[in-house]
């Protein structure tokens, strides 16, 4: 069986603004450069994920049908401009903080690995020659440790964040710049 190569997405602070926790539609403002991006990603052959850690569900501060609501419309609105998503996943779960057991340590949450995993055997995906690309360590780690290319985005958290002992494979301005790099590194490698 063929499997594809993808490009994982973090969602908040690398495909739209960083506001906090994302309660509202309104509060929903897309990165004009990742429309673009995905486009490229499309093109090429990839598969495009996002996969997000939303404990935003577990805290009480929206539930999970509102996040899929979120998620239609970013589907939606990445559509308009012909790029596609092919799937999304999320984490609604935090170790210590939430609401029944939404509280929990669980294998989803990034930097753990179940999100990729999970979407590779949905989807068909080769962790090894896919990218995670991220605002934080986290999600440069959840992609490594799951045997992709982990790229951070200088956007969202990304601006400030110290990376501690985190190594991503690059660092790039915005999420379109990430995009136009692992494409060429695609190619070379």
């Amino acid at each position: 069986m063929t499997k594809f190569a993808a490009v994982f997405l973090d969602r908040d602070g690398t495909i739209n603004e960083e506001v906090g926790y994302l309660d509202s539609l309104e509060k929903l403002h897309v990165f004009p450069e990742a429309f673009e991006a995905v486009r490229l990603i499309n093109q090429a052959g990839l598969k495009t994920v996002v996969i997000t850690n939303q404990s935003g569900i577990g805290r009480g501060f929206f539930d999970e049908a509102f996040v899929d609501i979120v998620h239609e419309e970013m589907r939606r609105l990445f559509l308009k401009e012909g790029a596609v998503i092919d799937g999304v996943y999320y984490c609604p779960h935090h170790p210590t903080e939430g609401i029944g057991p939404y509280r929990q340590t669980c294998s989803c949450r990034k930097p753990e690995t179940g999100l990729l995993l999970k979407a590779a055997k949905d989807l068909v995906i080769d962790l090894g020659k896919s990218y995670m690309i991220g605002d934080v360590p986290k999600d440069v780690e959840a992609g490594q440790r799951a045997g992709a290319k982990g790229i951070l985005v200088q956007t969202g958290y990304g601006k400030v964040v110290d990376m501690g002992s985190t190594h991503p494979d690059y660092i790039a301005q915005d999420i379109l710049e990430a995009v136009k790099w692992l494409l060429s590194n695609r190619e070379t490698s």
